[in-house]
């Protein structure tokens, strides 16, 4: 049970690392359970995973410290996308509530959301760039092992 509550939480550090985290915070992200709602859980959940997989990888402070201050980089950059996103559906509400749909708006809403992802993903990419140099060959092969075997068990 242990071992399999480990990798539940492994599995989404690395999905934090890799992007996937972000994409659930930006789907879930409506508040209504408290304490924040659900980016704050997510925020609890994956910082967690990511302290249980550095821990067993046994990182040292400095590299604690590096690697947790990527994975807030990434919780603020989400945390301003979902902003975004909040206000930009309002938007799409009030066009698809008009008589006619401005299709050139539509184009140019999507455009403007494709960019604010990408500009996300250069965040992410940048925190697995930061999270890899920070480890050591033996860290990282603990830390994808991991993965692995979280993946392998949700298959």
């Amino acid at each position: 049970m242990l071992n399999r509550r480990l990798g539940i939480k492994v599995g989404i550090a690395a999905a934090a690392l890799a992007g996937l985290f972000s994409f659930g915070l930006l789907r879930g992200a409506h508040a209504g359970w408290g304490h924040g709602g659900r980016p704050a859980i997510m925020k609890r959940f994956v910082s967690s995973a990511i302290d249980e997989v550095l821990d067993e990888a046994k990182v040292t402070p400095d590299q604690r410290t590096r690697i947790n201050a990527a994975r807030d980089r990434v919780f603020a950059a989400v945390e301003r996308n979902r902003q975004e996103h909040r206000g930009e559906m309002d938007e799409v509400l009030r066009l698809f509530e008009a008589d006619h749909v401005d299709p050139a708006r539509l184009i140019a809403m999507r455009s403007e959301r494709e960019g604010k992802l990408k500009q996300l993903g250069d965040v992410i990419q940048q925190a697995v760039v930061e999270a890899h140099d920070t480890l050591t060959p033996q860290q990282r092969l603990i830390v994808t092992d991991r993965i692995r075997a979280f993946r392998q068990n949700h298959e």
